[in-house]
C-alpha cells in the first residue's frame, strides 16, 4: 500500500518530499483569518510558507519532513524563490 506523500508524489510531478530536515526558524504571523508560518531549514537559504486557520506550534529546533513545491516571488521588484508547503510533519 502506498503512504500518502507517494500518492501525492505520483499525481503531482513538480511536488518534491525532503525527510528529517532540521528547522532553523520559525515565525507565525496573522494575516485575515490566516496564520501563515515561515520556515527556514538548515542547509537551504530559500524560506518554506504555509498557511493555518489556527495558530501552530512551535518547530524551531525540530526535524520535519515536507512535501512542497518551489516557486518565485516578487519582492520589491526582485523576484526571490520561496517554497510553497503542502504537507508538513514533525519526524
Amino acid at each position: 500500500m502506498k503512504s500518502p506523500v507517494d500518492k501525492l508524489l505520483n499525481e503531482h510531478k513538480e511536488l518534491i518530499h525532503s525527510d528529517h530536515q532540521k528547522v532553523l526558524s520559525h515565525v507565525q504571523r496573522e494575516e485575515g483569518e490566516w496564520f501563515i508560518n515561515t520556515v527556514l531549514i538548515d542547509g537551504c537559504s530559500a524560506p518554506f510558507k504555509y498557511k493555518r486557520k489556527k495558530e501552530y506550534r512551535n518547530l524551531q529546533g525540530r526535524r520535519v519532513n515536507l512535501t512542497y513545491y518551489r516557486s518565485v516571488q516578487s519582492v520589491a521588484g526582485i523576484e526571490m524563490e520561496m517554497m510553497n508547503v503542502v504537507r508538513i510533519k514533525v519526524s
